[in-house]
């Protein structure tokens, strides 16, 4: 048996581009046959719909309200829910972080500040992962880019976000070509897509007891199967990026290699 987890979910009390709180999720996840999820609402650089000049305490108090409200109400069902966040920087690429909790929240309110290497490092040391979410997106609001290579511990490469499947074609040669393991997420914003939709995730072996065990399963490259859904993993679309891209090492520094040399 293997068992189905959301690994990129938004909620409305946090998220400004959310139309659906946590809670309200999770019935029709049920009925797909999830086991879980895990809210990742969008962090203090993102896309966030909490005032950035509250004092930090509060503001970590507001932006845990969407995960706590759907937790509770997982709770009283039988069914998973675990906290993470997707933080953006300067170019409009995005991170998942795995692991952590309010209480480090609190501790760190120099997370606002960081560069993608110091995030990097200071995750891991807290026992967290990062995941570059969607990395070959391209929108209006995203000026380039970046493959953050040496500050990553795995790849989304499909992102239910998308239109164009060349997206999520190539960072599934990027995933290969750094070695790094590869997830799959909704990035879901409301519910009807879960019910009339299609929407994508992770399998494991065994139930997760924490977001720890998720943690543990990325970390040690044990995901089952992710869900894919039909040809989006289907080479094409080298000639759709129109924006330049990055390459960076593991101390956030741009290598300044060809992207289509390295991912080819």
């Amino acid at each position: 048996m293997a068992y189905l987890y959301e690994t990129h979910l938004h909620t409305t009390s946090v998220s400004k581009c959310a139309i659906t709180s946590g809670a309200d999720y999770i019935n029709a996840y049920m009925d797909k046959g999830y086991s879980g999820l895990i809210v990742t609402d969008h962090f203090f650089n993102g896309n966030c719909a909490i005032p950035r000049r509250l004092p930090w305490e509060e503001w970590v108090n507001c932006f845990c309200y969407g995960f706590e409200k759907a937790k509770e109400y997982g709770d009283k069902v039988g069914f998973d829910v675990f906290f993470g966040w997707e933080e953006t920087f300067d170019s409009g690429d995005d991170y998942l972080v795995y692991g952590l909790d309010k209480s480090w929240l609190l501790a760190h309110p120099e997370v606002r500040n960081w560069t993608r290497g110091e995030q990097y490092r200071a995750v891991r040391k807290a026992g967290g992962c990062v995941i570059q979410a969607h990395p070959f997106r391209q929108r209006d609001y995203i000026s380039r880019i970046v493959l953050s290579a040496g500050c990553v511990d795995a790849v989304e490469i499909v992102n239910g976000g998308h239109g164009d499947y060349s997206f999520d074609a190539l960072a599934f040669r990027y995933a290969k070509k750094i070695g790094k393991p590869m997830i799959s997420g909704s990035d879901i914003h409301e519910v009807g897509t879960v019910k009339y939709g299609e929407t994508f995730g992770v399998y494991s072996k065994k139930r997760l007891n924490s977001i720890g065990d998720f943690v543990n399963m990325i970390l040690n490259n044990e995901v089952a199967d992710i869900k894919t859904g039909n040809g989006r993993l289907e080479f094409s679309g080298a000639e759709n990026v129109s924006i330049p891209v990055e390459i960076r090492d593991e101390n956030d520094r741009i290598t300044g290699k060809s992207w289509k040399e390295f991912i080819f």
